[in-house]
């Protein structure tokens, strides 16, 4: 199959394309640079050192003897974006290329219109392409749990079906999105949707939960392979900014009481999910939605996770709770269904299966590259 991964330089991106490649796929990437730019910008950098695309395809193909293609553009180009899909003709397109940062986009009115903008415009430019030149495609674009918020009641994969005033209807599930980032996201589902119910288009939403983790089998090859490691306020997802706070010996930020509960999963799962998603593709003029996590925890746990963890390691991890700088409720429900993945044959990988502690151990190699300036938190939701 040959697919076009977006944002292929990024946290999930590479890791895609080089699991794709390695699975037998034709795989090209794109992307910008983007993240490395804005988290440049915000003081902070990848933990893990890691070279631009082209010298990690050099490097890939050394090592696989498979090639991906690299193309350096900026999806918000709609020529350069058309361009790619007329000379790669895509079967399928993972779409990853979005700014990925709640707190990015609460900065202030100027990130959360950069935020918005450039995801959203992005994201129409990549259906207008497939419309326009690979009509067949299938559109594996990831979103985010973050979309649904956290109702008073389950969590639908996607749809709902209402009855009210005697008429009943299957709908998209209600969105309280709590950023103008996971606004965006919302968005991009309904512009999907429209899409697909208009132009036929083949789509699946992958509504994913909080990721860890920094190895996968194909990162494990090559340091010259490794993907970028997130630990900043920002940009760095819960349990991997826990992860980095504990081997350079800041106390682990839990905010206010720590009983937010998200869903999560491990990085190599999202490949995983991903696959299947490619393998089973949507029909024409379907949109599906499937919830992409394995587990759910609250912050607080995940803190107590990682503090055993260091222990087994000798390091010393206190948890701190600190003043929430989101307005977000501490203690909730939560109860999202997550069955269509598993249904398609996803093995989940369990956070008790020594992950934290074998994430940890990374991360002591390169633990004198954190800029720790970086790490407290500086944005707020007020």
């Amino acid at each position: 199959m040959r697919v076009l991964v977006l944002g292929g330089d990024g946290y999930l991106g590479w890791p895609t394309a080089m699991s794709l490649s390695a699975h037998g796929h034709e795989v090209a990437v794109a992307d910008n640079y983007l993240r490395r730019q804005i988290v440049t910008e915000s003081g902070s950098d990848s933990l893990t050192p890691i070279l631009n695309l082209p010298q990690r395809a050099k490097v890939w193909k050394a090592v696989s003897g498979r090639t991906i293609d690299v193309h350096l553009i900026d999806l918000c180009d709609y020529d350069l974006v058309s361009r790619v899909f007329r000379e790669f003709q895509p079967e399928a397109v993972v779409h990853y290329g979005q700014i990925p940062s709640a707190p990015y986009s609460m900065k202030d009115r100027r990130h959360a219109v950069l935020t918005q903008m450039n995801n959203i415009e992005n994201n129409l430019n990549v259906i207008f392409a497939i419309v326009e030149n690979s009509p067949d495609c299938h559109l594996v674009k990831l979103g985010t749990m973050g979309e649904y918020g956290c109702p008073n009641i389950d969590i639908e994969e996607g749809f709902l079906e209402i009855e009210h005033k005697g008429r009943t209807d299957t709908l998209p599930f209600p969105k309280m999105p709590h950023s103008w980032y996971h606004a965006s996201k919302v968005a991009d589902s309904t512009n999907i949707h429209f899409a697909s119910r208009v132009y036929g288009l083949r789509a699946t939403d992958l509504n994913q939960g909080v990721v860890y983790g920094v190895s996968t089998d194909e990162t494990l090859l090559d340091d010259g392979l490794l993907t970028r490691f997130d630990y900043d306020e920002q940009f760095g997802t819960a349990l991997n900014r826990f992860c980095l706070q504990a081997v350079v010996g800041h106390p682990l930020t839990v905010y206010g009481t720590g009983g937010q509960t998200r869903g999560f999963l491990n990085i190599r799962d999202t490949l995983a999910c991903v696959e299947l998603a490619l393998l089973n593709p949507a029909d024409a003029g379907e949109m599906r939605v499937y919830n992409q996590f394995t587990e759910s925890f609250s912050i607080r746990e995940l803190a107590v996770e990682v503090q055993q963890a260091g222990k087994e390691l000798g390091l010393e991890v206190e948890i701190r709770e600190i003043e929430n700088p989101r307005s977000e409720a501490q203690d909730h429900y939560y109860n999202p269904t997550h069955t269509k993945l598993l249904d398609l044959g996803l093995q989940p990988t369990l956070l008790s299966e020594d992950l934290v502690t074998a994430t940890l151990s990374t991360l002591m190699t390169y633990r004198d590259r954190a800029i720790h300036d970086a790490i407290a938190p500086r944005t707020t939701w007020r």
